[in-house]
């Protein structure tokens, strides 16, 4: 056999592909029948691993794929998809060709981007699909929304522009629902200078896993961009989302290294930020922040042992990080320590591994880096 695939395991995220398909399924079911589904992939499916996950999302019937950039829209193609891929970052010039090789669609924030857009239409006799992407207060991709309309003109005029959808992105959907509202009404106003003709079969999207707290089915659109929801999250705690009970996707493990007595008063990692107040036994465990544990960890979070909660002693390393097992005699090299997920009947949320680190949930599953195994489970739980 490869040796890779019989080598032991120091660190390992489980995703629940069998929870995915749950949480889809509620999605899809909460949502009007008028409105599309879009589902974002980006980022390597938010660390669950595109190439596993993107199968399920077809066997949902998702409407539309949304990506960072182009070389993930390609990624998706090549997994069989047939459905739109939006693009949702800037696609450089040297990409551009890319856009049409793939069959993927732009997102454009400026009058250069169509411009330059509208050339390679020429050049490829192909009329190209784009989405319009508005600015209405993120401050970052889109045009400036008092100057959409001109745009949006020039890409109804183009010969070699095809508009397909008309979108914006909410800063603070989860925090501030009246600066979330203005944004609507901002982004609205810019969708109303669309003749009424050329808007009936555009994709109008702005609202993401936040956002849907406040969706309105009448309210002209007829899309939403899910991203986190997907796998388990709803984007703060007690939102009305919750409501869904969507189930966790990805728990992460490593496991015991080292297990050793220490005498009080002994340091504890560089630069000595921990000073043991008692005699303790620790544990060395085999994963640091080369492989996603914050660094911001350290002397503040908790793993589980064994079902019980183990302090994190010290500064987090690269490969390694020192916990106290004094409260887990049993310990033993080899045993799994939980960082995020169940185990013998104990639960570390992703929500509380956030508190300790000071992130947020799309950069704890974002940072788990390659060298962390990605395990798949397809058990259906009924």
């Amino acid at each position: 056999m490869p040796f890779e695939t019989t080598f032991p395991r120091r660190a390992w995220v489980e995703i629940d592909l069998a929870a995915l398909e749950r949480n889809l399924g509620k999605i899809k079911a909460a949502l009007p029948g008028h409105v599309r589904y879009v589902a974002v992939v980006k980022a390597d499916a938010y660390g669950h691993g595109m190439g596993q996950t993107v199968a399920r999302f077809l066997q949902c019937g998702v409407d539309c794929f949304a990506v960072a950039n182009v070389r993930e829209g390609a990624d998706v193609r090549e997994l069989g998809s047939g459905a739109d891929i939006l693009v949702l970052g800037a696609t450089l010039p040297e990409e551009m060709p890319w856009l049409v090789e793939y069959d993927l669609t732009a997102a454009l924030s400026s009058e250069a981007e169509a411009e330059a857009l509208e050339e390679l239409g020429r050049k490829t006799g192909r009329r190209l699909p784009v989405h319009i992407k508005v600015d209405t207060g993120m401050g970052r991709m889109g045009v400036w929304h008092a100057a959409a309309g001109e745009l949006v003109a020039r890409v109804l005029a183009s010969e070699w522009l095809q508009l397909r959808g008309i979108f914006t992105h909410f800063s603070s959907a989860d925090s501030d629902a009246e600066f979330t509202a203005e944004q609507r009404r901002l982004f609205l106003g810019v969708v109303e200078l669309i003749p009424s003709r050329a808007r009936e079969d555009l994709l109008i999207h702005a609202d993401n896993s936040a956002g849907l707290e406040t969706f309105a089915a009448d309210g002209g659109f007829n899309a939403v961009r899910v991203g986190l929801l997907q796998y388990g999250l709803p984007p703060r705690a007690g939102s009305l989302l919750e409501r869904l009970h969507p189930e966790p996707v990805l728990s992460f493990y490593s496991r015991i290294g080292l297990v050793k007595n220490l005498p009080a008063g002994t340091s504890i990692s560089y630069n000595r930020t921990c000073r043991l107040e008692r005699d303790a036994r620790v544990a060395v465990v085999t994963a640091g922040y080369g492989d996603g544990v914050p660094i911001s960890l350290s002397n503040r979070g908790q793993v589980l042992v064994r079902g019980k909660r183990c302090p994190i002693l010290g500064r987090v390393t690269m490969d390694q990080t020192v916990i106290d097992v004094t409260a887990v005699p049993e310990v033993a090299p080899g045993d799994v320590v939980t960082w995020i997920g169940s185990r013998d009947g104990a639960t570390i949320a992703v929500g509380e591994f956030c508190a300790w680190s000071g992130n947020i949930p799309w950069e704890v599953f974002c940072s788990i880096t390659k060298r962390v195994d990605r395990v798949y489970r397809t058990l259906r739980i009924q």
